[in-house]
């Protein structure tokens, strides 16, 4: 296998275990949140947890979807934030697996020339590996702040590794 192959295989799916590691988390946290909790706001400048799922699903088909693909952009991205008790958590959790599931199909079947072509999303220039890092950080860094507020909600930790040992020191290589 050539190394351009190699190196974009190797972004491709690491780019894909970030993302289904913040499903993984969001997924915690929408369990133990009542179907009105998601929906509540921290104050009046902040956004529920549902609406930050309504926003994520615009931003990853619009960053890792339609831009990858070459294909119409027809996110409205008010609606994300002003919708108010639309989906209930099933239905808000489906439609964030199916958005990561597809954009993840995009990115897998990019090929390298598409992962490499600058274009323009929401005024910014970016490669096709600028839009999969932008997707998989704004992904993680709303995933922390569903994680907060689901925190200050439920006054506990949420568990996301209580199966690891985090205190594993790093193998050195020779």
């Amino acid at each position: 296998m050539d190394k351009e192959k190699e190196l974009q295989e190797e972004l491709v799916w690491n780019a894909g275990y970030r993302m289904n590691e913040s499903l993984r988390m969001i997924k915690i946290c929408l369990e133990q949140l009542s179907e009105e909790q998601v929906w509540e706001q921290p104050n009046e400048s902040s956004n529920s947890i549902a609406n930050l799922i309504l926003h994520l699903c615009g931003n990853i088909t619009q960053y890792g979807i339609a831009s990858i693909q070459n294909l119409e952009d027809t996110r409205q991205r008010d609606e994300e934030f002003t919708t108010k008790s639309s989906h209930n958590k099933a239905e808000l959790i489906k439609m964030l697996e199916d958005t990561i599931d597809e954009a993840k199909r995009a990115i897998y079947d990019a090929p390298l020339k598409e992962l490499l072509r600058k274009r323009n999303v929401q005024g910014f220039n970016f490669s096709g590996i600028g839009n999969i890092i932008h997707v998989t950080e704004h992904l993680s860094y709303h995933t922390g702040q569903i994680a907060l507020w689901t925190k200050i909600l439920q006054n506990k930790d949420l568990g996301f590794y209580g199966d690891v040992n985090l205190n594993v020191k790093n193998e050195t290589k020779d």
